[in-house]
Order: structure tokens, then C-alpha cells, then sequence
């Protein structure tokens, strides 16, 4: 299969009529934050596959276009707080939205809050153990781990619960938003472990071979 990520970023490659002919072979999306319910729809609407999201911490409350208001992507998969099963790809997916807290706004947290966050995560994580053999395949956030693709101001800080489970649980993958990458040599791809952390910024295809085996594109 194929998987697309995306965050923090709107392009016209995707937002476009060309979607089809550039990714129309895509079987699934991942939306790391700070997209409009809008694109994501899009994304849904023309190449007809499950996307799965998290909120950053730029999300609106609401949005309005067609139809009514709402607070939420019609089509699409909340991960905050959930684990979940892609039972058409055997993928377990969970997610954590948002950004450390550095002004009140929504969608922050302290690193005590990120923490309650992710051990709300490890009762279904250790169940996925017992029933499938692994944890996690796929952990998806905003905000980056402590000390991998972060920075030092307080609202681009990493988290120090993700760190942990990512040494814990060990998913295939970490997909993380929130830090915009505006050198072509700013690194975006750091492996720890067993884990692949991967900056989505803008978007990201990589090819799935196996529950056990994603090889960035």
C-alpha cells in the first residue's frame, strides 16, 4: 500500500484537480495537524480513501463553508487520545494532538497534561500486544518527541511523554507536524530504535510493505 502525510502546510499540488493523476495511487492519508477541515475533505472526496488526523494547535474551533458549521473533518478519523485499527491495511494507528502550552490557546497542554495524554494510550497498547503480537504500528502528533526535530522556544519544544513511548512502545513510525522546515537540509527523518520519526511538514509518501515494514519514499 501506499500512505500520504501531511501537515502545517496547504499546497497546490494537492489542493488541485491534478490530486488524481499525482497521487491517485495513495490507499490511505495521515493528517499531523493544522490543516483545514476543507483540504482534508478534498483529500477525502477525490482519491476516496480513509484519512486519519490529529489536531495542531492552529485548529479552529469551528469552520464554515458548505452546509452547516462543524468541528471536525466530515470523513475523517479523530486519533486524539484513541487507539485504532485499520483493519483493511492490519495497521494500529493512535494519536495526540496539539502543542506544548505557550499562550493558552486550544489544543495545548503542559508536559505533565502530555503525559496523562499518553498513558491514557497504554491500556489498549498493552491489549494490542495480547491480541496481535505487537503494540503500535503507527504513532501519529503534532508536536515532535523531546530532542528529535524540536526547538528551543517553549511552543516548539518536544514532548517528553512521546520520547518515552516511542522507547516503550517502539512503533514502526512517528509522524509529528508542527515544525516548519524552511532549509532543504534541516533533517526530518531521525531513527530511534526501532522507530522512524518522520516531520510530515508540507507532505510525505512512503510505500507499506508489511505491518512490520515502511520504507520512506
Amino acid at each position: 500500500m501506499k500512505l500520504l502525510t501531511l501537515s502545517d502546510i496547504e499546497l497546490p499540488a494537492i489542493y488541485s484537480p491534478q490530486i488524481l493523476k499525482r497521487f491517485g495511487d495513495v490507499d490511505m492519508a495521515i493528517s499531523c495537524g493544522d490543516l483545514h477541515y476543507y483540504y482534508l475533505e478534498f483529500i477525502i472526496s477525490m482519491l476516496n480513501i480513509p484519512l486519519y488526523y490529529v489536531r495542531g494547535n492552529h485548529a479552529s474551533p469551528s469552520e464554515f463553508g458548505s452546509g452547516e458549521p462543524r468541528n471536525n473533518p466530515w470523513g475523517a478519523i479523530d486519533l486524539h487520545k484513541r487507539v485504532k485499527m485499520e483493519k483493511r491495511f492490519d495497521l494500529h494507528l493512535a494519536g495526540v494532538e496539539g502543542c506544548l502550552n505557550y499562550n493558552g490557546g486550544p489544543h495545548q497542554y503542559t508536559q505533565a497534561e502530555m503525559w496523562m495524554l499518553v498513558w491514557s494510550l497504554v491500556p489498549k497498547l498493552m491489549l494490542n500486544k495480547l491480541q496481535h503480537g505487537r503494540y503500535l504500528d503507527i504513532f501519529v502528533t503534532h508536536a515532535p518527541p523531546w530532542g528529535i526535530h524540536d526547538d528551543t522556544d517553549l511552543a516548539h519544544q518536544g514532548i517528553k511523554a512521546f520520547r518515552w513511548l516511542i522507547n516503550v512502545f517502539q512503533p514502526r513510525y512517528h509522524f509529528h507536524g508542527h515544525i516548519h522546515l524552511y532549509y532543504p537540509k534541516t533533517t526530518r527523518k531521525t531513527q530511534l530504535g526501532n522507530t522512524t520519526i518522520i516531520n510530515t511538514y508540507g507532505f510525505r509518501e512512503l510505500t507499506f510493505q508489511s505491518p512490520q515494514s515502511l520504507q520512506a519514499i
